[in-house]
């Protein structure tokens, strides 16, 4: 059996972790955080091949998450991509220029999601 890319899911909202595992969880191993704190837990005690993270969280954002990730060696590999309700170009342009992989608004559109995951994990 061919071993599935895990990816992590980083969401406060459960039904924004459900759409996207219901995507992807065809082709990929999908594990899912709850918070910024879970997320690092998780992604540094195994680490993931690409991490899905919403940037408008309680407590630490996904920019805080993000910059934790990069700055450990265990994680700083780990392509991420930011999935927000905003779509504000000063939002994707912040993504970006910190070295995010990606950028995907929600409501996700599935095709995209796909699209992009498969592209950065090809």
């Amino acid at each position: 059996m061919e071993d599935k890319p895990t990816i992590l899911v980083v969401d406060d909202t459960p039904e924004n972790i459900d759409i996207l595992v219901g995507i992807l969880k065809e082709s990929y191993r999908v594990k899912a955080a709850i918070s910024g704190e879970k997320a690092l837990k998780s992604a540094k005690k195994n680490p993931p091949d690409l991490i899905l993270l919403d940037i408008m969280m309680p407590g630490m954002d996904g920019y805080q998450v993000f910059e934790q990730l990069k700055a450990d060696p265990v994680t700083a590999n780990v392509p991420v991509v930011f999935v927000t309700g905003r779509s504000e170009s000063a939002d994707l342009e912040k993504g970006m220029a910190m070295g995010a992989r990606g950028y995907l608004t929600k409501p996700v559109d599935p095709v995209k999601v796909t699209t992009l995951v498969h592209e950065i994990l090809s």
